[in-house]
C-alpha cells in the first residue's frame, strides 16, 4: 500500500481518491485472526495518516470497513458449523454479500464525498465500532 499510493499519488490530481479496505477486525481483532486483523488496524491508521499528507495535493484517503462478508472464502476456510452461523452475531443476523458494500466505494469515490477524508466508513450490520 505504501508504494503503491507513493507511485500513484504523484499521477493524481486535485479531487482524486484512494480507497482502502480494512476490517471489523481492525476494531475488535481474533486471536485466530491475528496477521489479518494486524493488517487490517495497520490500514486503518494508513488511511488516517496518508490523508493528511495527500490532501495537500486536493486527494482525499478513505476506507470501508466491513464486517462479515459472504465471499468464496468463508466456506472453504471455516468449518461448516461456523459457515452456518457466519454473521449471526451481528444486528443484522447475516453477512453481507459483496454488492452491499460497493456503493459505499462508489460513494467514496465520487463527488458526493468531497468532504469526506480520513474516514473509515463501517459496513458492519449493525455492529458497533469505536
Amino acid at each position: 500500500m505504501f508504494y503503491l499510493s507513493k507511485a500513484a499519488i504523484p499521477t493524481m490530481g486535485p479531487g482524486g481518491a484512494i480507497i482502502n479496505t480494512t476490517s471489523v477486525q481492525a476494531y475488535e481483532p481474533t486471536g485466530q485472526l491475528l496477521a489479518y486483523a494486524t493488517t487490517k488496524g495497520a490500514i486503518m491508521t494508513f488511511t488516517k495518516a496518508l490523508s493528511e499528507l495527500a490532501i495537500e495535493q486536493g486527494i482525499r484517503v478513505n476506507a470501508v470497513a466491513p464486517g462479515p462478508v459472504w465471499t468464496p472464502l468463508i466456506p472453504s476456510t471455516m468449518p461448516r458449523e461456523k459457515v452456518k452461523n457466519f454473521g449471526g452475531k451481528d444486528l443484522m443476523k447475516r453477512p453481507a454479500q459483496p454488492a452491499e458494500l460497493a456503493p459505499a466505494y462508489v460513494f467514496l469515490a465520487s463527488n458526493e464525498s468531497s468532504y469526506v477524508t480520513g474516514s473509515v466508513l463501517d459496513m458492519t450490520g449493525g455492529r458497533q465500532l469505536p
